[in-house]
């Protein structure tokens, strides 16, 4: 009976229990699982070189005659086989030696001839290649050792036969050698060879007729022969090609569920969330600046969308410092005009509490009603629960941390949803304010400039608004990439800027010194630091502080009554003292250019200039100097954001756990705009010829959309 893609493991006659035990311990319980755990790359061990042209230092794979073998002992006991040509009493000899492996001798006997793979080093003018890839490529016998030597017993096997000989054209298929070979990630108790040969055994024995879960994009090239192209390919151009199809499978998958949430919300009746705009235009007077052009339009998009009787879905991207905060509060001042209440919720504590800071001021005066909601505070979780009862206590403007997302914590009579750096948070979560039976118009954030076509991927759920000027009254910012050797200059230099009344930022990788990792940590620097200050007040930020010690620390610096803050990089986001005019960054090729970006971005936010200092060891011609030069030579972060992409690849730009992209097993569509157009086409044709998703040839489809939906409900 063929496989099938969803048999289970446990009852494949060709696994002992041993086997099962160790694909269990990784999560691999189904023939599927193992067939999507792609090789994560192939050696060419294809046969092209004779033993003439093999020497000290190549790695290839040779067809070789057994002369010679046994035990030998030097300076320890070690098996031995000498291998010359085939026919060839005289001329150049390999040997192949084996320390620690009883079980080689059972295998190999004089008279075999023998596929060898590894690499070549002279011994006392001896060609070796010490425990080497080999198969023997004799008779039945001789395979049958081979295949022993992989897993099996070696009860009742018959005697190895010497000297019986095949033709290149007679050998059985060989999966180790004279091949493009697959080299699988490591998997705890099971040789790479014997899970080399249970992927081959799972292709042969695989339904040719099997078809992928949900929707099939490439009908013309079938799914089985992908997958053999994939695990087995004869030439490694067929390994790309059923890459390739593969990507385009999963972008799909993502392309469609993109299209699925974009015309539900589209559908789906929501609240009118603007009508008048007495509050906003109240704000915008009191303030004593005006608002750049970029700010005005994106207003402007977000009320025609809270005009319409339909739910808002917008994200709102701009660089660090564009003035999005200024744009969500007009935006919640709209709702709550309207009779509703207004959420913003952040990422992190510090934010939320400098949002909700930053609201006070700006409000001050406009009798509006604010409440702060963090879940690591236990009154703020006690007001939480009372607020069922009352809505929001009577607060129309409620800032919070992701506690807010969960049912019982949101407030209720909800018009508008602000969330903040949306990409620490996910799609998942976005979905939970969709499923609503009345949902709240959506208003995302995010200060991380992201790509285009990563974008597309991400947020093509969403319409987009831009933010793509600065406010005029900011500081410019000069970036430095710098030795620690030049550590004397830089002091000089900061003591200037502290005797001018600036303030200082300096950054850490760690919180504490590690065994592991030889970089710098917080608070070994704030020890530096005051010895090097002892004149001034400096304090200490990071993640394993309490609530109140955190707010003591930042108060602190927002009065100027500490004037250099040591911290890790919880200060990312949310930290806004324009006092603020240097950053120093240790061992800056440890973080990512977004990162770096976003940790930039603390300091320019007054009048002042503002230098930030990044200190590292990196060589001009290191992957890392190229990287912290980029940031060197802009300050704009969509530039950024693009080098970053270009230098790392989206899967290191996205990370593990990417605003609900799940595991990505094929990074590169992100990248393929032609990948991403292709499956958002397809998906719109599917979704205008289907919208209900009706047909049977749609089954999958609905299923996949039944497991978002369940998700975004359990959620």
């Amino acid at each position: 009976m063929s496989l099938q893609w969803s048999d289970k493991l446990a009852a494949w006659t060709e696994l002992n229990v041993r086997e099962i035990a160790a694909f269990e311990a990784a999560s691999l319980l189904r023939i599927g699982d193992l067939l999507r755990r792609l090789p994560r790359r192939y050696e060419d061990r294809r046969c092209s070189l004779s033993l003439s042209e093999f020497s000290h230092g190549q790695t290839g794979c040779l067809r070789l005659h057994v002369y010679s073998c046994g035990w030998r002992f030097s300076f320890k006991r070690y098996f031995e086989a000498v291998l010359g040509e085939e026919n060839s009493s005289l001329g150049s000899r390999l040997y192949l030696r084996w320390f620690h492996a009883p079980y080689i001798a059972k295998m190999i006997a004089t008279g075999q001839n023998l596929y060898v793979y590894g690499q070549a080093k002279d011994y006392a003018g001896k060609l070796c290649i010490v425990n080497p890839d080999f198969e023997v490529v004799d008779d039945d016998s001789g395979m049958r050792l081979a295949e022993l030597a992989l897993g099996g017993s070696l009860e009742g096997a018959a005697e190895p036969v010497a000297g019986s000989v095949l033709t290149p054209q007679q050998e059985p298929q060989l999966l180790h050698s004279n091949r493009i070979v697959p080299i699988y990630k490591a998997l705890s108790g099971v040789t790479p060879r014997r899970y080399r040969e249970i992927m081959w055994k799972i292709i042969q024995e695989l339904n040719p007729e099997i078809r992928p879960s949900y929707y099939d994009v490439a009908s013309s090239y079938p799914l089985a022969e992908a997958l053999r192209d994939a695990h087995f390919p004869e030439e490694l151009d067929k390994s790309r090609k059923a890459r390739l199809r593969f990507a385009l499978a999963e972008c799909f998958v993502q392309q469609f569920k993109v299209q699925w949430r974009r015309r539900c919300s589209q559908r789906k009746q929501g609240q009118q969330t603007a009508t008048t705009r007495y509050y906003l235009e109240q704000l915008h007077e009191a303030l004593p600046f005006t608002l750049t052009s970029a700010q005005l339009r994106s207003i402007a998009e977000i009320e025609a969308d809270m005009r319409q009787p339909t739910v808002m879905n917008r994200l709102l991207q701009g660089d660090v410092g564009s003035g999005k905060t200024l744009v969500a509060l007009s935006a919640m001042l709209l709702a709550i005009e309207s009779g509703k209440s207004a959420a913003l919720i952040a990422p992190t504590q510090i934010l939320a509490e400098q949002h909700y800071a930053q609201f006070c001021r700006l409000l001050k005066g406009m009798d509006i009603p604010i409440s702060l909601r963090t879940s690591s505070r236990k009154e703020d979780s006690e007001l939480i629960e009372l607020q069922q009862d009352n809505i929001n206590d009577g607060a129309r403007i409620i800032v919070g941390t992701h506690a807010l997302l969960y049912k019982k914590n949101r407030p209720k009579a909800l018009g508008l949803a602000v969330i903040d750096e949306q990409h620490k948070f996910g799609v998942e979560q976005r979905e939970q304010f969709i499923a609503l039976d009345s949902p709240p118009d959506l208003l995302v954030m995010t200060a991380t400039p992201i790509p285009r076509t990563l974008t597309l991927s991400i947020y093509g759920d969403l319409d987009v608004s831009i933010i793509d000027e600065l406010p005029a009254n900011r500081g410019s910012i000069t970036t430095a990439l710098r030795s620690p050797k030049q550590m004397k200059k830089i002091i000089s230099f900061m003591r200037s800027e502290l005797e001018a009344g600036r303030q200082i930022y300096i950054v850490s990788p760690l919180v504490a010194e590690s065994e592991k990792r030889a970089q710098a940590s917080a608070t070994a620097e704030f020890e530096r630091w005051c010895a090097e200050f002892p004149d001034y007040s400096l304090g200490l930020l990071h993640g394993r502080l309490s609530a109140e010690e955190k707010d003591a620390v930042m108060s602190a610096f927002r009065t100027n009554d500490s004037s250099i803050l040591v911290a890790t990089t919880v200060i990312e986001v949310g930290v806004d003292v324009a006092n603020a005019t240097v950053m120093l960054i240790n061992d800056a090729d440890a973080f990512g250019l977004s990162q770096l970006h976003q940790l930039r971005g603390r300091i320019g936010r007054g009048e002042h200039k503002s230098y930030c200092i990044l200190l590292s060891e990196a060589k001009l011609a290191d992957p890392a100097w190229e990287k912290l030069d980029v940031l060197c030579r802009s300050n704009n972060g969509f530039v950024i954001a693009e080098e970053d992409f270009r230098l790392r690849g989206p899967g290191d730009v996205l990370g593990k756990a990417q605003s609900g992209l799940g595991a990505i097993e094929f990074p590169e569509w992100l990248s393929d705009s032609r990948l991403i157009h292709r499956a958002n086409r397809e998906a719109s044709e599917i979704l205008d010829a289907d919208p209900d998703l009706l047909r049977p040839e749609h089954m999958g489809l609905r299923n996949l959309i039944a497991e978002q939906i369940e998700q975004a409900v359990t959620a």
